[in-house]
């Protein structure tokens, strides 16, 4: 995901979190208008923290697009459930398709 963005988007800012404790962190200092998020992270999984955002009065309004190496049907309903606004397989997370996201969801 990174590199897709440095070489498609580099005039997007953006800020990579490794982890969940890192995303938390990132989210309490910095605004954020919309979130790319992997499914598989070091300290557990996207779709439960895309809940933990959909949850918090703070975060529940930041637009939340799925990025999955195998997106099932769980996954997609657990997704619609926080109200994830797409969900992408890693394939799908091109640079043409991150600037539509972008435009369509980012907080402003």
């Amino acid at each position: 995901m990174r590199r897709v963005m440095a070489r498609h988007c580099p005039d997007i800012p953006m800020r990579v979190a490794p982890s969940l404790k890192a995303a938390r962190d990132s989210l309490s200092a910095h605004p954020v208008g919309l979130i790319f998020l992997d499914n598989i992270l070091s300290d557990g999984s996207g779709i439960d923290f895309a809940e933990e955002l959909h949850n918090h009065p703070k975060y529940a309004k930041i637009p939340v697009v799925m990025v999955s190496d195998f997106p099932t049907p769980f996954l997609f309903a657990k997704a619609k459930a926080a109200n994830v606004r797409e969900i992408w397989s890693k394939a799908e997370f091109r640079g043409p398709d991150v600037r539509r996201a972008m435009a369509r969801y980012a907080l402003h």
